[in-house]
């Protein structure tokens, strides 16, 4: 299965990341340098070192919410919206797969008893009402 981008114009509003392309093993990022969140995986072998590092101040500015979800187990079905709010596209989102949601919105629906979801999504947090509107 292969990586899908859905898109408004040239703006990237969501990626869906098969588990097959997110886990084959070495370092592979999804995101693009300019993104506000950046999404990669790694996979090793044992013994393998990475080397330690620090990561510097650098100063940034963030124009909205970006978020990254990792299903454990289970599976939902994401809805995404363009930044006019008109619903574009479903995806199905099953155990070991990786969604990147860039713009527009997103609604979501848990398909199986016991789903578990990881989202990471960039801050700080300024409080719901400021962070987002309800479509």
């Amino acid at each position: 299965m292969s990586i899908v981008e859905i898109k408004e114009g040239d703006i990237v509003l969501a990626r869906h990341i098969p588990a097959d392309a997110a886990w084959a093993g070495g370092l592979k990022f999804f995101s693009q340098d300019e993104d506000f969140i950046q999404v990669g995986t790694w996979g090793y072998p044992a013994s393998t070192l990475l080397k330690a590092h620090i990561h510097n101040e650098v100063p940034r500015q963030v124009l909205w919410t970006q978020e990254v979800l990792y299903v454990r187990k289970g599976s939902i079905r994401a809805s995404i919206y363009n930044t006019t709010e008109k619903k574009v596209a479903e995806l199905v989102i099953g155990t070991g797969d990786i969604a990147i949601l860039l713009r527009g919105g997103h609604g979501y629906e848990i398909l199986e008893d016991g789903t578990e979801v990881l989202e990471v999504k960039n801050g700080p947090y300024v409080g719901a009402d400021r962070d987002r509107r309800r479509l």
